[in-house]
C-alpha cells in the first residue's frame, strides 16, 4: 500500500509512518519544513516538501500519483492563531480532498477531534474555538464528497506507551488515547474498507484494536 500523509512530521504521523514501513507499505509524508526530512526518513517514510497553505490541488495531486490512500494528520499546532486553524485544519484538509479526487485516490482518512459536534461553549478560548470550528468544517466538507472517507475523532492525546486496546464507536465517551494507539487504529482502518462513510470516536478502552475496528463496521 502507498499512503500519503499530510502533516508528515506530526507526532501521530511519525508513529504511523514507522508502522507502515515496518509492515512493508510505502509511506509518503508531506512536510512544510525541509529540515524535517531526516526525521521522516528515520521513520521509514519518503519526505515530500509541499506547503499546504501555498499550493494548489493540481500541484499537490502530482504527489498522490499511485497512492492507495491519503491521511490528513496535519494541524496548525500550538502557538498558532485562529487564522491558521482555518487555513490548515480546514482549508488544507479540503485541498487534500481536492487533490485526491484529481489524482483518482478514493480512500481518505481524516484525523479530527472530539468535541466538534456542539458549538464552542461561551467563554471558550478564541483559538480553541477556531480549532473546533475548523475541524467540524473539514468533516462537513469531506462528508459531501464522493470519496471513501473515514473521520477519526481521538480523545485527549497522550504520549504513553500503546496499550493496543481501545473504545472505537460513534460515541465513545470522553477519555484519553495514546498517540501510538491512534496510529495503530489508522493502520487498521486502512485495512478495513467497510469503515468508509463512518465517523468514529476513539479513546483507550478494553477492546483489542483489530476487534474494535471490525465491530465498528457492524
Amino acid at each position: 500500500m502507498r499512503v500519503v500523509i499530510a502533516g508528515g512530521h506530526g507526532k501521530i504521523a511519525l508513529l504511523l509512518e514507522r508502522q507502515l514501513a515496518t509492515r512493508g507499505d510505502t509511506a509518503v509524508g508531506l512536510i512544510r519544513n525541509p529540515e524535517q526530512a531526516d526525521a521522516l526518513r528515520a521513520a521509514g517514510a519518503t519526505p515530500v516538501v509541499r506547503d499546504l497553505e501555498r499550493t494548489d490541488a493540481t500541484g499537490l495531486a502530482a504527489h498522490l500519483d499511485g497512492a492507495d490512500a491519503v491521511i490528513f494528520a496535519a494541524g496548525a499546532g500550538p502557538g498558532s492563531g485562529a487564522a491558521r486553524k482555518d487555513t490548515v485544519d480546514r482549508a488544507a484538509a479540503a485541498l487534500l480532498a481536492d487533490a485526491a479526487t484529481h489524482a483518482g485516490v478514493r480512500r481518505y482518512l481524516l484525523v479530527s477531534s472530539m468535541g466538534v459536534d456542539a458549538p464552542p461553549a461561551a467563554g471558550t478560548d478564541d483559538v480553541w474555538a477556531a480549532y473546533l470550528r475548523a475541524k467540524r468544517a473539514a468533516e462537513d466538507d469531506l462528508r459531501d464528497r464522493d470519496l471513501d472517507w473515514t473521520v477519526l475523532r481521538p480523545g485527549r492525546l497522550t504520549d504513553d506507551e500503546p496499550s493496543g486496546r481501545v473504545t472505537l464507536a460513534a460515541h465513545a465517551g470522553r477519555g484519553a488515547v495514546t498517540r501510538a494507539d491512534v496510529a495503530l487504529v489508522l493502520v487498521a482502518l486502512l485495512d478495513e474498507p467497510r469503515t468508509a462513510g463512518r465517523t468514529l470516536e476513539l479513546v483507550n478502552g478494553p477492546t483489542p484494536i483489530a476487534d474494535a475496528v471490525r465491530a465498528s463496521t457492524a
